[in-house]
């Protein structure tokens, strides 16, 4: 499946899940959900990967974790919060590095119209 596919059907998994739940839940109900959505729809899909850090040779740290990896391609960040800030799309940036993947996807679900919470970002 192509990568526009794949976001294609994690938008429409990301509506149904704000139109059955709503806005206001934590962050981690959000992941549960998604997840369940995404595999109905046949996407392997892996939760809290860690992320080996390394700085010069030396691994520092497997404590950052991905909310979410589709197909192995495409990591979701989730959020339920107020407002996205620009430190959220900079740490899904910066993630994307880490893993050499291209595609990531931002989504805060406390928001009343699921669009305006959906961000793609490229690497």
């Amino acid at each position: 499946m192509e990568i526009n596919e794949i976001t294609r059907d994690i938008l429409d998994a990301s509506i149904e899940v704000h139109k059955t739940l709503g806005p206001g839940l934590l962050e981690r109900v959000y992941e549960l959900a998604l997840k369940k959505e995404l595999e109905l729809r046949e996407h392997k899909v892996d939760s809290q990967i860690p992320i080996e850090i390394t700085y010069k040779g030396t691994i520092l740290s497997k404590e950052l974790r991905l909310d979410l990896l589709v197909d192995d391609t495409i990591i979701i960040e989730l959020k339920s919060v107020e407002e996205l800030k620009n430190v959220h799309f900079k740490q899904l940036q910066t993630y994307l590095k880490l893993t050499n993947l291209r595609i990531g996807i931002l989504i805060n679900f406390n928001v009343t119209l699921l669009k305006d919470g959906f961000h793609r970002i490229a690497n």
